[in-house]
């Protein structure tokens, strides 16, 4: 078996993804360490990390498996609390989950594994690693698998088989090094195919509902944490003529697409729902708008801003230089999205992606994933919308 002795160190959080990850692993004949990483939370807000850690090692010890807890709170507090407090201090709304992966799973953990002379990290991510290419147009190939052409390994990030749960978006950043040492056991699972599983083997976190989040980010009011960190203060919320129809706790607290947090004093029964279109963090207002009736103030952004784009495998001279790349991928601009057909250009001040169809809720902060059929290519931070 090629898994025979291969050590891996598998990232186990205490719900039921990670557990049948680890588990699957064990049974393929890898020689598996379950690893809980512990990130930081604020003193003041209660978290059940103590809880989750006590869940992950009763999933160890029922497959009989080493156990080790790994100190990551140096890492998420730096580049992921911090970077995200300071985006929504800068009026963005960022994504703490891509960085929480790019910096402690795919970052410290996979470098404490390294470190040890470990083979491989797992994780209970969603998603598949492949050596092989899915394109079928040979121009894109070309484009972006260099490294076949150079006769190296070339490891692609797909989509989940389960695409209600599929995670690349959150993983666009990996690189073609973290890739060749990553598993994704469960990528080709369905979600109740894990839960049976979880069953199968015997797992507590069989049942287990599923997190929203790393510890203090799970079930977590994002105005009442920032409110810790950043000055606010009420303002006025506007419709798009400017009208002023009620207040709000302070704009910066706000991302583009959001339906709730503010309070209308001006409406009547059958006032549709509004949300959030603009936000000005000057004059402290937000803009609210609802789509039935003020569709062309919702329905505006047909393109995206991305000063650095990352891509998995990137193919010199190629992507740098070409004013247009392709008209044949797709993108998405937020998590579950389904993916938008779109070109992209290259111009002076960065990687332009143009929607085929406008977009509603695009907010600069959050990141732009870039695919060819179910090829996850990279993707970057959005830095302006138009």
């Amino acid at each position: 078996m090629k898994s025979q002795g291969k050590k891996v160190l598998v990232g186990v959080s205490g719900g039921v993804d990670s557990s049948v990850a680890l588990a699957l692993l064990k049974k393929q004949g890898y020689d598996v360490t379950g690893v809980f990483l512990k990130v930081w939370h604020p003193e003041w807000l209660p978290c059940d990390w103590k809880e989750e850690r006590r869940s992950a090692m009763r999933v160890c010890a029922t497959l009989g498996v080493p156990f080790m807890t790994l100190d990551c709170e140096k890492e998420y507090k730096k580049e992921v609390v911090d970077y995200m407090i300071a985006e929504y201090r800068a009026g963005r709304t960022p994504n703490p989950d891509v960085f929480c992966n790019k910096y402690v799973k795919f970052g410290v953990f996979l470098k404490k594994a390294l470190d040890l002379g470990v083979d491989f990290v797992a994780t209970g991510h969603y998603a598949r690693v492949d050596s092989g290419f899915k394109s079928q147009d040979s121009r894109i190939i070309n484009q972006h698998h260099s490294c076949i052409m150079n006769h190296e390994s070339c490891f692609n990030l797909l989509e989940g088989k389960d695409k209600n749960k599929d995670q690349s978006y959150f993983l666009y950043t990996l690189d073609q090094d973290q890739l060749s040492h990553t598993l994704f056991p469960i990528g080709d699972l369905t979600k109740p195919e894990v839960r049976k599983l979880a069953k199968k083997f015997g797992l507590s976190t069989a049942t287990k509902k599923d997190s929203q989040g790393v510890c203090f980010l799970e079930n977590l009011d994002i105005k009442d944490f920032l409110s810790h960190y950043i000055k606010t203060k009420k303002g006025d919320v506007l419709k798009t003529n400017g009208e002023v129809i009620g207040f709000h706790d302070g704009a910066i607290l706000y991302t583009i697409g959001e339906r709730h947090g503010f309070t209308i004093t001006k409406k009547s029964p059958n006032d549709p729902r509004y949300f959030v279109v603009a936000k000005d963090l000057e004059k402290n207002t937000i803009t609210v708008a609802n789509k039935e009736s003020e569709s062309e103030a919702v329905f505006s952004t047909k393109e995206v801003v991305i000063k650095d784009l990352h891509l998995i495998s990137p193919t010199p001279g190629v992507w740098e230089t070409s004013r247009r790349v392709s008209e044949k991928f797709s993108v998405r601009i937020r998590y579950r999205q389904e993916k938008q057909k779109c070109s992209i250009e290259k111009e002076s001040d960065g990687w332009h992606i143009l929607f085929n169809e406008p977009q509603n809720g695009v907010a600069p902060g959050q990141s732009a994933v870039l695919y060819d059929n179910d090829v996850c290519l990279g993707g970057g931070v959005i830095d302006a919308v138009q």
